[in-house]
């Protein structure tokens, strides 16, 4: 006999780990923040730039069923604007002269 999906069993927690790519996301940049606020204000956004760069990676590679609200817009334009947003921050994070 076979058991019925997660979704039926326990939606919750299916719809717990469907979030789980965001909750990552949200955590790293959530980091960066904080060390922003404790003045490493240059790790930090190269912090947040990754994550940023990251999501982007995991709105590539996973399939939509495992994304959850990851998934905005088309797969190109969530990959292009959040790759390019998290490169764009890092780089001006690193080409800002100062200590």
């Amino acid at each position: 006999m076979t058991r019925p999906p997660l979704h039926t069993r326990r939606p919750f927690l299916a719809g717990l780990l469907r979030q789980l790519p965001l909750l990552v996301v949200l955590l790293a940049v959530g980091v960066g923040l904080l060390m922003v606020t404790f003045e490493h204000w240059r790790r930090g956004l190269v912090v947040v730039g990754l994550a940023l760069v990251g999501a982007g990676l995991l709105r590539l590679l996973l399939p939509l069923r495992r994304l959850g609200f990851l998934a905005v817009r088309s797969r190109p334009v969530d990959v292009v604007l959040l790759v390019g947003v998290g490169v764009t921050l890092t780089a001006f994070a690193l080409s800002i002269p100062g200590a």
